[in-house]
């Protein structure tokens, strides 16, 4: 138990903690931008997964850390605008889009794996971040991220009419502006920054595994709900969900004797446990509508 606590209060674990939040925040502030506009975003494990895949890719391409990353914030992009467009302009049930999405981005990586690099798990070692968190651009892309998106959706024209087509889309018609422009342009943003997330995933490791994403695109959309589709509180609840993963990881390089099995669904456990206790904000009145 000693071992546990020296771990658990000491500056590795908390830029332990921030490494593994990076994701679920920059997937549910993606996930909060793009619902508050009235599209529901279920393909966050999508973005994440396909976000990975291509910085790694594009990563060992470029030997670039850096390009990596912002293939992989193309990619969230790409996945995106499909959703956007399915969703928007073919008017297909949003739920499907996102399940959809989700499977193909699966499938799909490993299709990819396969073609281009003749492996079917794995892809080549990539330039990467390791265990860095000053020098990271990905970890201060989510603290700027932070800080901006709240002011942004309350004080700028953007944030204003992504909100507005989100609660109220017969206002932007009345005032001659489109609820779909402005949904488009929302996902379009939360693309971007859930594939930012998914870069984190392979370069600070490096590479791409299949599945890396390990349903952190799930677990970011309930923190977006709890949070009552606030970015910077979803954000805060995403450090919850890391915390818990990051002691499962100090259960199983300390002594205590804990099943591996049960230590691993500690991150999970919390997050069925605050979603029992936290009573959620009503969401977007247009959520879902088109």
């Amino acid at each position: 138990m000693t071992q546990l606590l020296t771990t658990v209060f000491s500056l590795a674990f908390v830029a332990q903690v921030l490494r593994i939040a990076v994701p679920y925040a920059l997937a549910a502030m993606g996930g909060a931008v793009t619902e508050r506009s009235g599209v529901i975003d279920l393909a966050l494990e999508a973005k994440l997964l396909f976000g990975a895949f291509a910085a790694a890719a594009v990563g060992h391409v470029t030997d670039s850390a850096l390009l990596g990353l912002a293939g992989g914030i193309a990619a969230g992009v790409a996945v995106a605008a499909i959703q956007a467009g399915c969703a928007l302009v073919l008017y297909a049930d949003q739920v499907i889009i996102g399940i959809a999405l989700n499977v193909i981005a699966t499938a799909g990586t490993r299709f990819l794996l396969q073609i281009l690099f003749h492996e079917g798990a794995n892809s080549p070692p990539c330039p990467a971040y390791g265990d860095a968190v000053l020098t990271n651009p990905i970890v201060w892309l989510a603290v700027i991220a932070t800080a901006v998106l709240p002011f942004a959706l309350r004080r700028t024209r953007w944030g204003l009419r992504l909100r507005a087509a989100g609660d109220r889309p017969d206002a932007l018609i009345a005032v001659g502006a489109s609820p779909r422009r402005a949904r488009f342009a929302a996902a379009l943003v939360g693309g971007a920054l859930a594939g930012a997330g998914g870069a984190q995933l392979s370069l600070a490791v490096g590479g791409f595994t299949a599945d890396m994403s390990s349903s952190r695109g799930y677990i970011a959309l309930v923190m977006v709900i709890l949070a009552g589709w606030r970015p910077a509180r979803a954000v805060l609840a995403c450090l919850g969900v890391a915390a818990a993963e990051a002691l499962s990881i100090a259960f199983q390089i300390t002594d205590i004797a804990v099943p591996s099995e049960l230590v691993g669904l500690l991150p999970y456990v919390t997050t069925l446990v605050v979603l029992m206790i936290v009573v959620a904000r009503r969401p977007p009145a247009s959520l879902g509508r088109v």
